[in-house]
């Protein structure tokens, strides 16, 4: 069970240090909150290694939230993949929390990185996007859709130039079979498919959707859609007779990011890119097939 370790007065709490299965961890800064989760800073007993701990208090979580974290559990012990976030470890106490033990991103998440640069050039978003993509392919190969893809949720490796992105939080996440369709309204609305927000079913294309918002957000420092409440929201997607970027960026965009960003943000799921039709896209591709 998690040790509270207090100073000499027993009063106040210098540290607390969790830990299972003969591994501890100590707590040292909270760096993230949820409506079910905490997420902190913390180190590894004795390496020193620098670790996220997200504890999670099952008492908060109705079954769909606890069907949602045995799946994200199960997905990321399964593999290990450069822009998906590494669950190191995992255990449950009985202080009624389930901790899960990530790698530490000291970079922070996409948002912040957003705040910071406003903008980011075309160049970096490629690059971001070829990282996602990467990510995103693991994810279309096991049938997940992630269903809340935002900023919040991509988290940078470093502040350095060789910056990875990882996709992260998976607690939304469901596998879906070929052909299969979702009618769960889930996610965050700036980044939500028009189709999850009119509660029609949908399928892994809500993915490319958010993606669509992300690539346009970077390269213009706002999302392209806002609105008072999700209905406000759905009549300016509805509206848009082209996409608002910026008059200060347009002419330097090339023909190839304006495509790729307007066919993942097409209000049609039809029409809009599927997975496979994004990876191989030439906005994509064109780093590869200049160097061939």
């Amino acid at each position: 069970m998690p040790v509270k370790i207090l100073n000499g007065s027993g009063c106040k709490l210098e540290k607390v240090v969790v830990g299972g299965e003969g591994k501890e961890y100590i707590l040292k800064s909270k760096i993230g909150e949820g409506s079910y989760s905490l997420v902190w800073k913390a180190e590894q007993r004795p390496s020193g290694e620098l670790v996220a701990v997200k504890q999670v208090f099952l008492s908060k979580l109705n079954p769909f939230l606890k069907a949602s974290l045995d799946n994200e559990i199960d997905f990321l012990s399964s593999l290990k993949h450069p822009n998906i976030i590494r669950l190191i470890h995992f255990f449950q106490v009985d202080d009624g929390c389930v901790y899960l033990v990530l790698e530490f991103c000291a970079g922070g998440d996409l948002a912040s990185y957003i705040r910071r640069h406003r903008r980011v050039q075309q160049e970096t978003a490629r690059k971001f996007m070829q990282q996602l993509g990467s990510g995103l392919k693991v994810l279309h190969s096991h049938n997940i859709i992630h269903r809340d893809l935002k900023p919040e949720n991509i988290l940078l490796s470093n502040h350095g130039d060789d910056v990875v992105l990882k996709i992260s939080d998976f607690g939304l996440s469901r596998t879906t079979r070929p052909g299969e369709y979702v009618e769960t309204v889930c996610g965050s609305p700036l980044y939500m498919a028009p189709e999850v927000i009119q509660f029609q079913r949908y399928d892994n294309k809500v993915d490319m959707w958010s993606i669509g918002t992300i690539l346009f957000e970077l390269l213009n420092g706002y999302p392209p859609f806002n609105g008072r409440n999700n209905v406000q929201l759905l009549k300016n997607i509805k509206s848009c007779t082209h996409l608002p970027f910026s008059q200060l960026i347009l002419s330097g965009l090339d023909p190839d990011c304006l495509d790729i960003c307007s066919r993942l943000l097409s209000l049609d799921p039809v029409e809009r890119l599927s997975f496979d039709e994004f990876y191989q896209h030439r906005f994509l591709r064109r780093k590869l097939m200049e160097i061939i």
